[in-house]
């Protein structure tokens, strides 16, 4: 980079001159000079230095203020004022056009040279923040989300193209309004708009076209250096598309899940169809399930997983021939063998099935047992998923307290008194106690 450029306005040519070698002694550019105040302007547009050193006092009707003015409107070269005349009209009248410095005549060449790198520097300062702004004021300007900026006393004092379109305002005529003017909220309840976004970010924007909006808003607090908040940025965006997109995937769950359990509710039936002695037991096992989970503050996916599990937990008995299904007597060891196989049936029938929770692996478990004397697969303690635990007492339970082909119902109490005497060493102790209080606290009963 060259040398910096300086311009000399100064109507006397003599001083003109020795400013101008005292410029070149101090290392910087001469980049012509002028005696007049319109001069000024012409030699600034064709020459652009890098600072001006104005007289103040020229020749002719345009002084040096007046013919910064001039140059100001037109380029942001620093201008530096040099003038013997320091009465406070003048330094008035001077203040006006922003000058980068003042130098009184006489000086010296140390105060000429601090003067233009202070006037330097300062400038390239400014330059750069004025960039940083035109950056910031273009990217807030294109960017697709709303954005308003408020002082500390809550007056707006910005709003990008965008906001003014969700709001259907003219941008000019908010600045310095109050933001609960611009910005009204539905359901707001006299709260102010920042204080109701602080607390939900979903808000409904009335526009100010009485059109409802449905947004969705952020805010963040503007700090200065001490520490205080200085004003709010309100950030939001319409989202009807996504309240509406949102809307048609929990339809489009919803429906998902409505059919699954059609093919749940399909499958529980064919299996009881071959079984009428056994009808409804899957569903009254999956209903008591249900109400321990409950008991035991399980979240509601488990709920429904739990759910779909107790309503297919035997759909491995289609493989079971019916004659062992519905034998009055009690079943020998190989019927028994067979009859031990329908978990891993079921298994087989259902892992193939997409479900959003472990259906299949907890059919596979319904029959193990904490001490590993349970089948198929002798698992012990937590190696049995917690529903599979659930579901295990569930199912003895309603079992014991309903008829069979081969013995009358044992009643509800001998069922409790079995699960209460094997806690910890069949059956999980906690779904015990949950079980218990279902029907002990909750008046539990199975339907028919």
């Amino acid at each position: 980079m060259g040398s910096p450029k300086i311009m000399i306005v100064e109507d006397e040519a003599i001083v003109a001159l020795d400013i101008k070698n005292r410029l070149k002694m101090l290392g910087y550019q001469p980049a012509g000079s002028a005696r007049t105040g319109a001069e000024a302007v012409e030699i600034a547009r064709s020459v652009r230095p890098d600072v001006i050193l104005m007289d103040i006092v020229l020749e002719g009707d345009m002084d040096g203020i007046d013919a910064a003015r001039a140059i100001s409107r037109e380029m942001t070269t620093p201008i530096v004022y040099l003038t013997a005349y320091a009465d406070q009209r003048t330094l008035e009248r001077a203040k006006v056009t922003q000058p980068f410095g003042y130098i009184i005549k006489p000086f010296e060449d140390r105060e000429l040279n601090l003067t233009i790198e202070m006037a330097l520097y300062k400038h390239e300062i400014d330059k750069q923040l004025l960039d940083n702004q035109r950056w910031l004021s273009t990217t807030l300007k294109s960017i697709g989300d709303a954005v308003i900026t408020t002082d500390r006393t809550g007056a707006v004092r910005f709003l990008n193209p965008t906001a003014e379109r969700l709001l259907g305002v003219n941008g000019l005529s908010t600045l310095g309004r109050s933001l609960d003017d611009v910005v009204r909220l539905n359901g707001a309840n006299g709260a102010s708009a920042t204080a109701a976004i602080a607390v939900s970010g979903d808000q409904e924007l009335l526009t100010h076209t009485q059109k409802m909006i449905p947004i969705a808003a952020s805010l963040a607090p503007i700090i200065s250096e001490e520490g205080e908040t200085i004003g709010d940025v309100i950030v939001f965006r319409d989202a009807t598309e996504s309240k509406r997109a949102e809307q048609a995937l929990k339809d489009s769950v919803k429906e998902l899940r409505r059919t699954l359990q059609e093919t749940v509710n399909a499958l529980t039936l064919m299996s009881e169809k071959r079984d009428p002695y056994t009808a409804g037991h899957q569903q009254r096992v999956a209903t008591l399930a249900c109400a321990i989970a409950e008991v035991m503050d399980l979240d509601d996916e488990k709920v429904v997983c739990l759910q779909m599990a107790g309503t297919l937990h035997d759909i491995g008995k289609i493989y079971v021939p019916a004659e062992i299904l519905a034998k009055p007597a009690r079943l020998n060891k190989l019927e028994y063998s067979i009859m031990k196989a329908h978990p891993e049936v079921g298994y087989d029938i259902l892992r193939s099935i997409s479900f959003p929770w472990p259906v299949a692996d907890i059919v596979l478990q319904h029959h193990e047992r904490l001490n590993g004397s349970g089948y198929p697969h002798g698992l012990t303690g937590n190696d049995i998923l917690e529903e599979a635990r659930i579901l295990a007492v569930a199912d003895v339970v309603e079992a014991m307290s309903s008829h069979r082909p081969y013995r009358a119902s044992l009643g509800l109490d001998a069922a409790l008194e079995e699960i209460e005497t094997g806690k910890g060493e069949f059956y999980d102790p906690e779904v015990v106690r949950a079980c218990l209080s279902v029907f002990q606290d909750r008046d539990f009963r199975f339907t028919p």
